[in-house]
């Protein structure tokens, strides 16, 4: 962890987006610890090893159709497009029963997609380019009315892995593909970094959970509900500690448990500089915490450090501030804190169909609606209100439209970044 920033010294200072998120990454590395599971149980948790082919994948020379299977000797230079070729049926060779005997010049047999290509024969012609004669097998021919081209339609053992070959890589997240090709090579079993453990909660007077009876001033917790939804979206183990007053002994109490216990703690509320509440005074008694005021809208403040052997992460107290917050630092924090390999969110690049409203001055976080046209092109629209406070548009976005610091409004018809939500595009 780097020295502490005094409060003081970044209180007036804005931080920029990408700054922030160098210095966390840089200060973190992936956790110890992993585990053995069946690969039935391995979707979305993250290689701990490199996996490698201990034979050829596929096995043997296949057929990539369903048709006849000749040796490319037969395709003599007098062979014209025009010209058709016929060869006597020599046997067939099905998907699981091969074909094994001697296939002699003229000959050619019957294969089925996925059957081997046995020796003696390289080229595979489709059905629908054939025409069968012969009622038994000892008169049946084929004869091939298009004619194809050398080794057309064989699938080469080998051609997907080679023996030796590293096909997944320590760091990746295992989806429904891998786990079909750990299953090709016939792995029941991989190893994979232990699933990390976040604890959250969140701070103030004001807040009830849920079935708790409203007072006067009182509001619902809803930023443990968003925590909980994006942190279950990362698979991790989660300990929801509930809401913490704004009482010190309670609050110091809080902060050591969850050190004790978790990989990560994260709270939302009590992060403003300036503030005078127990949270600050608490962090910056128990751990090694910087204050960040951060050049972006929603979600300025930001603190960030450690608790004990933890990594602490404070987000602002407004509802679409968290999540804000959350996707942009937290959330590739403990992607990297996993051993995953990618972790900052994907942007990619769509038009605008109305105006976006913006003043020069930071980074804007916009909730958009981004939609693919009928050609292919991505369009985006804003969501709704913009208020920090209101979830209705973050409700109904899929993305975050990020409008540059210096940039002022975004007319119609202009090209911006775009940030998917997790798995929208993937």
């Amino acid at each position: 962890m780097s020295q502490k920033d005094s409060t003081s010294s970044n209180a007036n200072r804005f931080l920029s987006v990408s700054e922030v998120q160098k210095r966390i990454i840089s200060d973190i590395k992936a956790i110890d610890g992993t585990e053995q599971v069946a690969i039935r149980e391995a979707l979305g948790r993250i290689l701990a090893q490199d996996i490698v082919a201990t034979f050829d994948t596929p096995p043997c020379d296949n057929s990539g159709m369903d048709g006849y299977a000749f040796s490319s000797k037969e395709l003599t230079s007098d062979l014209s497009e025009e010209s058709t070729l016929t060869l006597k049926i020599a046997g067939q060779s099905f998907a699981g029963h091969p074909y094994n005997g001697e296939i002699a010049a003229g000959e050619a047999i019957r294969i089925m997609t996925g059957a081997q290509v046995p020796d003696g024969v390289d080229t595979v012609v489709m059905q629908e380019h054939t025409e069968k004669s012969g009622d038994t097998p000892e008169a049946a021919s084929v004869t091939i009315t298009t004619i194809p081209k050398a080794f057309a339609n064989v699938r080469k053992a080998g051609d997907d892995l080679k023996t030796g070959q590293t096909f997944l890589s320590e760091g990746k997240k295992l989806s429904p593909t891998d786990l079909a090709f750990l299953a090709t090579q016939g792995i029941a079993e991989v190893r994979v970094s232990r699933k990390l453990r976040v604890a959250f909660f969140s701070t103030g007077d004001e807040l009830r959970s849920i079935g708790e009876t409203l007072g006067e001033g009182d509001i619902y917790d809803s930023n443990r509900y968003s925590l909980y939804g994006m942190l279950q979206n990362l698979d991790v183990e989660m300990i929801d500690m509930g809401v913490i007053p704004d009482d010190r002994q309670a609050i110091e109490e809080a902060f050591k448990t969850a050190a004790d216990i978790a990989d990560a703690v994260v709270t939302s509320g009590g992060v403003s500089v300036g503030e005078a509440d127990f949270v600050k005074e608490t962090l910056e008694k128990l751990g090694q915490i910087n204050f960040w005021k951060i050049s972006m809208k929603p979600g300025k403040p930001l603190a960030f450090g450690t608790l004990g052997n933890s990594l602490f992460f404070g987000l602002p107290g407004n509802p679409v501030s968290v999540i804000a917050t959350f996707y942009q630092f937290v959330q590739p924090a403990l992607k990297r804190m996993k051993g995953q390999n990618i972790f900052l969110p994907l942007v990619v690049k769509a038009k605008t169909t109305e105006l976006l409203k913006k003043r020069p001055g930071r980074t804007d976080f916009q909730r958009g609606i981004l939609e693919q046209s009928d050609s292919g092109e991505l369009t985006v629209r804003n969501a709704g209100i913009q208020a920090s406070h209101v979830l209705t548009a973050m409700s109904q976005a899929n993305c975050f439209i990020v409008i540059p610091a210096q940039s002022g409004s975004i007319e119609i018809g202009e090209m911006v970044d775009v940030q998917p939500f997790e798995g929208l595009l993937s």
